[in-house]
């Protein structure tokens, strides 16, 4: 059986009405488990996690774009972190029985219905993106909102669905394809936004930092800065790794990383290499786990 994840963005985090609304919609698809529902008032900014097999997940991902594009409105949205977009994101990622070629499919088409039925233009990304310039969120979202919709008739910017002009509300869309990751955030204390862009700077994989791994120094409405990063592969740049050289690129600063979090669900994998790194403990993996082995008998017992 194929189980897909989807984990889509939406740039509303503060007006919990309209989040639950994004989640029924999602969680009334027959076939379709909602994981996690996640705010994020700082950001403005909130994160939905389900699963199921590819075609229930394709139709509560597009049922989840409608919605928010009927209940949010980019004219008046703020927040700090980079968007584009009421519906910012909408990555598929393979679980089990799928691969990376079969979330690829389930991008195309989501992009061409939102782009048809919703008249909102919908860029590709990650294993999804047609040109190397657009595997990246972040070349995608280059001036966020405002700045696309002065730019998006440009060659260089013209969506890979739909027509090249920003809906009037619900802004752009962006679609994709991608393996597992963990989105985390790093919190410092006695630091400036600079110094946060410049830790960012020094950690990501552009700029010779950590493997895998992509940064951005934002400021958050409660006055804190933070690290924000995506980590492509837990493997190459775990996230106890990824603490640690932020941590310590502050503190050389005169600055401290006092707290962190992680946005959405993450593996047991990456959580295991995290506390086999910080332990020293490196033949530690999810298969010396426990619970792994149980879900793996359970799974096996005959209904």
């Amino acid at each position: 059986m194929e189980i897909i994840e989807c984990v889509p963005n939406f740039s509303e985090g503060r007006r919990r009405p309209v989040v639950d609304a994004l989640a029924a919609t999602v969680s009334g698809v027959e076939g379709v488990t909602l994981l996690n529902v996640q705010l994020d008032a700082d950001h403005n900014r909130s994160v939905l996690t389900f699963v199921g097999a590819p075609e229930p997940v394709l139709t509560a991902a597009m049922a989840a774009v409608r919605k928010a594009a009927e209940l949010i409105d980019m004219e008046t949205h703020q927040g700090s972190h980079p968007r584009i977009g009421a519906t910012d994101v909408v990555p598929f990622v393979p679980v089990a029985g799928a691969d990376i070629g079969r979330c690829i499919d389930l991008a195309n088409q989501l992009g061409a219905m939102i782009a048809d039925e919703l008249k909102i233009p919908v860029y590709l990304y990650g294993a999804a993106a047609r040109t190397p310039g657009r595997a990246s969120l972040a070349d995608i979202r280059r001036g966020q909102y405002e700045v696309l919709k002065s730019e998006i008739a440009l060659p260089e910017r013209c969506p890979d669905y739909g027509l090249p002009r920003m809906h009037p509300s619900a802004g752009a869309t962006v679609v994709g394809a991608r393996l597992p990751m963990v989105a985390y955030n790093v919190y410092l204390q006695n630091a400036s936004l600079k110094l946060a862009r410049s830790i960012a700077r020094r950690v990501r994989e552009r700029n010779d930092g950590l493997p895998r791994v992509q940064a951005i120094g934002l400021e958050v409405e409660t006055g804190e800065v933070q690290v924000s990063m995506n980590l492509l592969d837990t493997d190459q740049t775990s996230i106890w790794r990824a603490f640690c050289e932020v941590a310590t690129l502050a503190r050389e600063a005169g600055a401290q990383a006092v707290r962190s979090e992680i946005v959405g669900l993450v593996t047991m994998q990456a959580v295991a290499g995290a506390l086999g790194e910080a332990i020293a403990c490196p033949e530690l993996s999810s298969g010396l786990i426990l619970e792994t082995h149980l879900l793996g008998a359970a799974r096996g017992k005959p209904e």
